[in-house]
């Protein structure tokens, strides 16, 4: 089966080619945000409305409600049939758990460097 060549117009237009390619946006622009450290800290919001933050590779970290308690929830996530949802390998942190995890944080950075 031939390939279809693309046909090119013989009437040029008012327009010049610097009107033919756009400039491009940066990420940043396109994005419509601050970033820091490549990721936005505006948060989005779920079909729940709770916010969240992509931490990419499909990681996701939203704060939400269950039974009354607050939690962090850091996890993982899986499309089926065009919706993000929720996978099994992730934790929930109660308020207080996050403030500990949160204290930890300089100690934590500090053994990374350490390897």
């Amino acid at each position: 089966m031939p390939k279809n060549k693309k046909v090119e117009s013989g009437s040029d237009s008012d327009s010049g080619p610097e009107d033919r390619n756009p400039a491009k946006k940066s990420k940043s622009e396109a994005d419509g945000g601050s970033k820091k450290g490549g990721r936005s800290n505006s948060p989005k919001r779920n079909e729940s409305g709770d916010p969240y933050w992509d931490l990419g590779m499909r990681k996701r970290v939203t704060v939400r409600e269950f039974k009354g308690s607050t939690f962090v929830d850091i996890r993982e996530y899986y499309e089926k049939d065009g919706k993000n949802l929720p996978g099994k390998k992730g934790i929930s942190l109660k308020a207080g758990d996050w403030g500990l995890l949160k204290d930890l944080i300089e100690d934590i950075d500090d053994a990374l460097r350490q390897h």
